[in-house]
C-alpha cells in the first residue's frame, strides 16, 4: 500500500465544493469551504483510538492498515482499542465524565449529545471535508452538530436492510420483499407456515432491534416527540404501530426477545430463519466463507428496504457513527489530522470497499464508490445515510433523546405489546411516561 504524506494528501484533492444549493446537502457553515487542511501534529504526540468491534473482517483489516499508513506518514503513532458497542456507549460517557481516557471515540447514534461541552469543535475539518466531498447528507448535521458547531465527525451509518433467501420468499409466494405492510405482513405469515419464519430482535440489540422497531413506530406516523419536544408516544398513530408488530410477532423464530446484534446473524447463517433486519454483514461472512454450503447460501441471499407505511416514505433508522475528540486530548491537532486522514477518498474508499459497504458513507460524493455498482445486492445499503431519520425525530436531539435510546425505550415498548405482557395500549401509556419523566429531567 502506498505511503501518503501530509503534503501529498493536500495535492491529492482541489475539487470545489458544491454550492449550498446543492439538494438536501449540509456542506457547513461556509459553502465554499477550503480545500487545503492538514492541522499539524503536536510534537510528540500520540493517540488512542476506541472503537466498536468489527463486523466485517474487512473493515478491522483496512482500518488498521490505514491506521500504519497515517502513522508511517505522519510519525504519530495510534493505539486502537475495540469494543462492544454495548460497552462504547459507558466508557465514553465515563470519558466525559472524568476528563481522561482515548483521544478520540467512534459513539453511536446521539451519545455525542449528551456531553456536546466535553468536546473538541472540529468545524473547520468538518467544513472542509464537506467542502472537498459534496456536503454531508442532513442526518449528519443533526447528529453531528451543536448551537452551530460540529462536535463530531460522521464516520457514516451501518446501513440496516432487510435480508432475506430469495428462495424462500419465492417460495411464500413473493418474488421480493413487498413495498406496502399488508403484503409484509403476508409474506411472514407464509415463511412461518413453511417452516422458514422470519426473526427480528427484540432484545437490548443496539443496532437490530433499534432500526426496525423505529421503522415500524415511524411508519405508522408515530414518534417520540414532536418538533417542540413535547412527547407524543401515546397515540392512535403509536397503536397503530404496535399492532402490526404484535401480528408480526408470532411469525418469528422463537427467542428474538433476548437477541442481541450478533444473535440473528448466527440465526440466518445456521438456516433457522429466512428474514431479517441487518448490515450487509451475514451477505460478507456467507460470501467469504471457506465453507461451500455458506457460498451456496451466498447466492440464495438478498436485500431490500423496508416498506414504507401510511406515512408514504421511507422511515428507516440507522446505527449512526460520530468520531468525536475530547477537549481533555493533549493532542488535538494530531486527532484532527488523523480523522481528515481516514475520511479522505484515498483511505475510505478501500476501507469501504474492504467491508463491503457494512458503513454507509455520509459525504454525498462517497456515493460514487464503483463498490456499490459492482455487485447489485449491495445496492440497498448505499443511501443508509441519505434518507435515514435519526432516532430523536421529530425533536431536537440532546441528552434526552440520547436517553431513550439507551434505556431502549422504544424496543421495550414493542417487546411489552408484542409478547402481550400488557396490551398495546398499555405499552404505549408506559413508554409515553417514561419518555415524559427524561424530557422533563
Amino acid at each position: 500500500m502506498t505511503e501518503i504524506t501530509r503534503r501529498d494528501a493536500i495535492k491529492l484533492g482541489t475539487a470545489a465544493a458544491l454550492t449550498a444549493g446543492a439538494s438536501g446537502l449540509v456542506p457547513g457553515s461556509n459553502a465554499f469551504a477550503q480545500t487545503a487542511f492538514a492541522p499539524k501534529p503536536e510534537a510528540g504526540a500520540s493517540l488512542k483510538v476506541l472503537r466498536w468491534k468489527r463486523f466485517v473482517q474487512g473493515d478491522e483489516d483496512v482500518w488498521t492498515a490505514n491506521t500504519k499508513k497515517y502513522s508511517d506518514a505522519s510519525g504519530v503513532p495510534v493505539r486502537v482499542d475495540s469494543e462492544n458497542w454495548e460497552d462504547v456507549r459507558p466508557k465514553s460517557a465515563v470519558a466525559a465524565n472524568v476528563g481522561s481516557g482515548p483521544d478520540i471515540i467512534i459513539t453511536t447514534n446521539d451519545d455525542a449529545q449528551k456531553f456536546p461541552n466535553k468536546l473538541l469543535d472540529v468545524s473547520d475539518l468538518a467544513e472542509y471535508l464537506g467542502g472537498k466531498y459534496g456536503g454531508w447528507y442532513p442526518v449528519c448535521d443533526r447528529y453531528s452538530k451543536r448551537d452551530g458547531k460540529w462536535i463530531g465527525i460522521p464516520m457514516g451509518c451501518a446501513g440496516n436492510a432487510l435480508v432475506y433467501r430469495k428462495s424462500h420468499v419465492q417460495k411464500a409466494g413473493f418474488e421480493t420483499i413487498p413495498k406496502d405492510l399488508a403484503n409484509y405482513l403476508k409474506l411472514c405469515q407464509n415463511l412461518k407456515k413453511n417452516g422458514t419464519p422470519a426473526g427480528f430482535a427484540l432484545g437490548h440489540a443496539t443496532g437490530d432491534a433499534n432500526c426496525w422497531t423505529h421503522w415500524c413506530l415511524w411508519a405508522h406516523g408515530g414518534k417520540m416527540v414532536d418538533e417542540k419536544n413535547q412527547v407524543t408516544l401515546d397515540s392512535p398513530e403509536t397503536l397503530a404501530a404496535l399492532e402490526y408488530a404484535k401480528q408480526l410477532y408470532p411469525t418469528y423464530i422463537d427467542g428474538t426477545l433476548s437477541w442481541l446484534d450478533p444473535s440473528n446473524n448466527k440465526a440466518f447463517l445456521t438456516g433457522e430463519c429466512s428474514l431479517t433486519s441487518n448490515g450487509i454483514s451475514i451477505y460478507y461472512a456467507a460470501k467469504t466463507s471457506t465453507d461451500p454450503a455458506q457460498k451456496a447460501m451466498a447466492d440464495d441471499i438478498f436485500h431490500s428496504n423496508f416498506p414504507v407505511g401510511p406515512v408514504g416514505m421511507p422511515t428507516e433508522q440507522n446505527l449512526f457513527f460520530n468520531m468525536i475528540i475530547f477537549k481533555y486530548s493533549k493532542y488535538p491537532n494530531a486527532a484532527k489530522d488523523y480523522l481528515r486522514f481516514m475520511m479522505e477518498k484515498e483511505q475510505y474508499f478501500p476501507w469501504q470497499t474492504a467491508s463491503i459497504g457494512y458503513t454507509a458513507h455520509p459525504l454525498a460524493a462517497y456515493a460514487e464508490n464503483p463498490f456499490w455498482t459492482e455487485d447489485p445486492k449491495s445496492l440497498p445499503y448505499r443511501d443508509a445515510v441519505k434518507v435515514m431519520r435519526d432516532n430523536g425525530y421529530s425533536g431536537t436531539l440532546g441528552a434526552e433523546s440520547a436517553q431513550c435510546m439507551a434505556d431502549f425505550l422504544i424496543v421495550d415498548m414493542f417487546a411489552k405489546a408484542c409478547t402481550g405482557s400488557v396490551t398495546p395500549q398499555e405499552a404505549a401509556k408506559q413508554a409515553h411516561e417514561q419518555a415524559k419523566r427524561i424530557y422533563k429531567a
